[in-house]
């Protein structure tokens, strides 16, 4: 059986490394989605590793019997057909621990933004800073603190327990809502010591839309959040998707963000990526990244490494 490996939205050095050593062949040359199929079969390739930009529809599958193993380097495996993929015997793997926690800290970096006015700050300051120094200090002078606040996290795996123990950090209460999860032990490491546990229980989602000020999704897709819920929560909440795309409806979202029922939003995630909506882009009200979340050098060492030591293992 051939050996041969096309990472085709990279992967990291560590992983690479990893792979040859168990005499794999790794081939990091982009291929266009049009051209996926041809370069497949051209290069006899065994293994396909993807992000979120490369998508292995039935049309791939089907076209390509020599694919043994399709790797997801990340969390959610929405542009893969995963279940299509196992029905033809094909192994389908992801990396749900690596990026936990630079998702976690991303979350926080939106809300400390929020709640401090920086993402409008840091755009107003450089065209406005001079002659209008004062005017703005005055606009940016109503910040809060995360201390004391409620946050509310709807999906409680991995992720949403590293946003949690953070939250737990800041001197937040956590509320967290998940079908599957009941009650969670976290484990919060302190440097210097042994590091404390707190245990949550988790609850419905109605009571925790209640009760939030900060509300943070952390789920694998699907429209969960739409004008229905938003009524539901308190006026003034703060939203944060660093989810999937769509999981906050964005014409609902915007809606709310007019009315001022939703404060703030922060957005790392887009329904239509790469090309988002420029009414989000261009919002007054919401923070942005360009889905970034597990784009830290430590989570794509961690990623590289996990899905190196998955496939080897598939394939022995």
């Amino acid at each position: 059986m051939s050996k041969k490996i096309l990472a085709n939205d990279g992967i990291d050095a560590g992983g690479k490394e990893l792979l040859e050593h168990a005499g794999f062949t790794v081939v990091t040359d982009k291929v266009a989605q049009e051209n996926l199929i041809q370069s497949i079969n051209d290069n006899n390739i065994t293994v396909l590793t993807v992000r979120s930009a490369t998508k292995v529809r039935k049309d791939v599958i089907d076209a390509c019997p020599n694919l043994k193993v399709i790797a997801r380097g990340g969390v959610g495996m929405d542009n893969i057909d995963v279940d299509y993929a196992k029905s033809k015997g094909i192994e389908v793997i992801n990396t749900p621990a690596a990026s936990s926690h630079s998702v976690a800290e991303l979350v926080f970096a939106h809300l400390f933004s929020m709640v401090r006015f920086l993402y409008d700050s840091n755009r107003q300051m450089p065209a406005n800073g001079i002659e209008k120094f004062e005017e703005l200090k005055k606009k940016y002078a109503k910040g809060v603190e995360l201390k004391g606040k409620i946050i509310g996290i709807i999906g409680f795996g991995r992720i949403g327990q590293s946003v949690a123990k953070i939250a737990l950090g800041c001197g937040m209460k956590v509320l967290a809502f998940d079908p599957f999860v009941k009650d969670v032990k976290l484990h919060i490491d302190i440097a210097g010591t042994n590091g404390v546990d707190v245990k949550l229980n988790t609850i419905s989602m109605e009571e925790l839309m209640q009760h939030s000020d900060f509300i943070s999704v952390h789920v694998p897709g699907g429209k969960l959040i739409t004008a229905k819920e938003i009524a539901t929560m308190k006026n003034g909440v703060c939203l944060v998707n660093a989810a999937r795309g769509g999981v906050i409806d964005e014409n609902d979202l915007i809606e709310a963000l007019n009315s001022g029922k939703i404060a703030h939003a922060a957005l790392d995630v887009f329904e239509n990526e790469p090309k988002p909506g420029e009414a989000l882009l261009k919002h007054a009200k919401i923070s942005l990244t360009p889905h970034i979340g597990a784009a830290t050098n430590e989570a794509q060492e961690r990623i590289g490494v996990e899905l190196a030591e998955k496939i080897i293992a598939s394939l022995k």
